[in-house]
């Protein structure tokens, strides 16, 4: 079986790609990456895995991409994923986001393959929710809260309307927070990490910098949101889309003292208003009911091990 993951050099696409290589190991993997991308996350697999410059903003690129690989399966995490950075950015970002999957989307189409297509999309297309509205199902509405989440309202429509229209084999996942070594250091829980890492080097002093503290969020690790992708496109329906999420709810300050409790030494931390989003979403438990009835699939490692690993890759991309 061929396999062509979008994105392969992120947390995610490389843990992808690390399951894959440890569970069916018989099955070719491909990346699609740009001339820039940085490989330090799949430096140890790269070796056993096939890379191919291209860019989704490029129709044609990815048109002999896939006539040249015909995979049987597409993982399509690719995007610009940062939601702060999204309100400086927000055309780059529906760009990469909604045209880009809709050259990847017309890209099949054209080529005349007919592969599973996995296309990641947000828990972020909720939304603000009401209290009453959790835990969210994927009947809930769409509130979009930032131009991030606008683009994966657009990104998520798209693969349902390249399934009716043109029969494209579509899954869709709003996946709720996810994490684990390799998150970019743009993110809460993997920005936290860093400081105290580099606190704990001397390299900065307290207090560590902080944005909102209050949001409520379920966590899951990045190695279990992995294997809930692979069942997606082993056991789910073309066309649905599904929630994925974590089993542990938190406020991101409870989420800050668990990683603060792996320190090596006293972490003080202080609120940044530079750090505060225009506008946030500070409610985010998923109902994976759906997702878990058709896949059988559970969350197994513990919020603690997720954040002592974070904390760890952290410490030794400082000491590298």
């Amino acid at each position: 079986m061929k396999i062509l993951i979008t994105g392969i050099t992120g947390m995610v696409g490389s843990h992808l790609a690390d399951f894959i290589l440890s569970n069916h190991p018989d099955h070719e993997i491909h990346g699609l990456i740009r001339w820039r991308s940085p490989i330090d996350n799949i430096r140890a697999i790269i070796h056993k895995i096939h890379l191919h410059e291209g860019d989704l903003h490029d129709l044609n690129s990815i048109i002999l991409l896939l006539d040249e690989v015909k995979p049987d399966r597409i993982f399509h995490l690719a995007a610009q994923s940062y939601v702060t950075f999204s309100f400086r950015v927000p055309v780059d970002t529906l760009n990469t986001n909604i045209i880009g999957t809709a050259n990847l989307l017309d890209a099949i189409r054209i080529a005349g393959i007919d592969p599973l297509v996995h296309i990641c999309s947000s828990s972020e297309v909720y939304g603000q929710v009401t209290e009453d509205e959790v835990p969210i199902k994927e009947s809930n509405p769409f509130r979009p809260a930032s131009p991030y989440a606008v683009s994966k309202v657009g990104e998520d429509m798209l693969g349902f309307q390249y399934f009716i229209s043109y029969g494209i084999k579509t899954f869709r996942t709003r996946m709720f927070t996810h994490t684990g070594a390799r998150r970019g250091d743009v993110f809460a829980e993997s920005a936290f990490a860093k400081q105290i890492a580099e606190i704990e080097a001397g390299i900065k002093q307290n207090p560590m910098r902080v944005g909102n503290l209050e949001s409520i969020r379920t966590f899951a690790d990045v190695r279990d949101a992995v294997k809930a992708y692979w069942l997606l496109l082993e056991k789910c329906t073309p066309g649905e889309v599904y929630n994925i999420g974590g089993n542990r709810t938190m406020k991101i300050g409870e989420m800050l003292d668990v990683l603060k409790g792996f320190a090596k030494c006293r972490i003080e931390h202080k609120v940044d208003t530079a750090l505060l989003r225009p506008s946030d979403v500070t409610l985010q438990i998923p109902d994976i009911s759906k997702f878990q009835k058709e896949t059988g699939w559970e969350p197994v490692i513990p919020l603690e091990k997720t954040l002592e690993d974070l904390l760890d890759y952290q410490r030794k991309k400082i000491n590298k």
